[in-house]
């Protein structure tokens, strides 16, 4: 068979500079499929997607993706960590990927490659430092980019490599590829242009960021430039119909309502709560009234905006340590959301090489069928998101699009 490409995505929305990054990675690798691993309804910054899993799917193959896999729930909005963890055990799972590709704010794939080698063999030099570093009240990203300096010794080369996002994914690809001893080749392009939470834009390329500020902002004809016709049209589309999310302020009377309901132990259940976080937030929630408020109060040196907006997520969608605990400990099912012809191929191929692989292409038969029951719980993970989702549709917000929505194909 010919050579597949892997991506991991949140495609929130699809824009030029993803195109860029698509077909500057199929001319490098000489890759003739490509499958992407995508996020769903909610992200792993801590926010919403701007349209649905499915529209974002339609985008996705409109603009020259074969196959898209949805990435569950529990990895899509988990830590850096997770998240790439859980994207790496489908894609090695399928056992067709011969490359992945990501984007990174370096150009060499060895200084990630270096930095990925020490976190995840872990010297225990490099650990001494690190708990030195997390003693001085740091937040945990701030305490390992330190640490890591230092035990690299090459501030020149490693300096600002771990501030940035995409860089930080990158990494935990690299990490998640060592941990399955996968085959898969991974290389790395540069960012083109735009910063990852940049709000500005420059010609025909912003972020998604930007991007989605703009759609909120309704400033249409600018985005337009930004984005492949597709995309436009299917953000009118999303935009017509009620059923753009922008992002977590959509929920945030849920959120300050599932958070008062709480008890101080169950928010301490909550991942990403350690060492009496849950009083903060216990005691924010009690006195204010919206999301911004609630951040404000909460984040602070040690815990980051980002690790806050997740946590508020897993309040929101139910999620306890217990719930991601079941994630790390075991390879999820493969729910495809969408192909063309060629990725209709591929999952006809996926099926033939994996007879034991859980292929989902029917949610309701998938749960009829389904005996193991740590599959059981990132299903119905991935439907409650849904349903919670939905909520924040000003138009039309229905139940149950897991089992009404099929296979998007292109």
């Amino acid at each position: 068979m010919s050579k597949v490409l892997g991506i991991i995505a949140e495609y929130n929305p699809f824009h030029n500079g993803h195109l860029y990054h698509l077909k500057k990675s199929k001319e490098l690798t000489n890759c003739q499929y490509s499958i992407a691993i995508i996020s769903g309804n909610f992200t792993q910054r801590g926010s919403t997607s701007i349209i649905d899993k499915w529209e974002k799917t339609k985008m996705s193959l409109s603009n020259g993706v074969d196959l898209v896999i949805e990435l569950p729930t529990l990895y899509s909005i988990s830590s850096g960590e997770n998240f790439a963890d859980g994207a790496i055990k489908i894609l090695n799972s399928l056992n067709i990927v011969d490359c992945l590709s990501f984007g990174s704010e370096v150009k060499d794939i060895n200084i990630l490659n270096n930095i990925a080698e020490t976190l995840y063999n872990e010297p225990q030099e490099y650990k001494t430092i690190l708990s030195n570093e997390l003693n001085k009240g740091v937040s945990f990203p701030k305490a390992r980019e330190n640490a890591l300096l230092m035990y690299l010794d090459n501030v020149e080369e490693y300096s600002n490599v771990l501030s940035c996002p995409n860089n930080i994914l990158g990494i935990e690809y690299l990490k998640a590829l060592k941990k399955y001893e996968s085959s898969i080749k991974p290389i790395c392009i540069p960012r083109f242009k735009s910063d990852y939470n940049s709000n500005d834009f420059s010609g025909n390329i912003a972020s998604a960021t930007a991007i989605r500020t703009l759609v909120k902002d309704e400033n249409f004809d600018i985005i337009k430039n930004l984005v492949p016709s597709d995309t436009y049209n299917i953000l009118m589309e999303n935009v017509k119909n009620g059923h753009i999310v922008s992002d977590l302020n959509v929920f945030e009377k849920e959120i300050i309502y599932v958070l008062r309901k709480m008890s101080v132990e169950d928010i301490s259940e909550l991942p990403d709560v350690s060492e009496g976080l849950e009083f903060n937030i216990k005691n924010a929630v009690d006195s204010c009234n919206t999301v911004d408020e609630l951040l404000s109060l909460i984040k602070s040196k040690r815990y980051t905006q980002t690790r806050i907006q997740r946590i508020l997520l897993y309040a929101l969608l139910g999620i306890t340590k217990k719930d991601m605990e079941i994630s790390k400990n075991v390879v999820p099912y493969v729910r495809v959301l969408g192909f063309n012809e060629n990725g209709k191929k591929l999952v006809s191929e996926i099926s033939k090489n994996n007879p034991n692989l859980q292929i989902v292409t029917s949610v309701k038969k998938f749960i009829d069928n389904n005996s193991d029951s740590n599959l059981e719980v990132l299903i119905n993970k991935d439907i409650f998101a849904t349903d919670a989702y939905s909520i924040g549709f000003s138009n039309n917000s229905v139940a149950n699009l897991d089992f009404k929505n099929g296979i998007i194909k292109c």
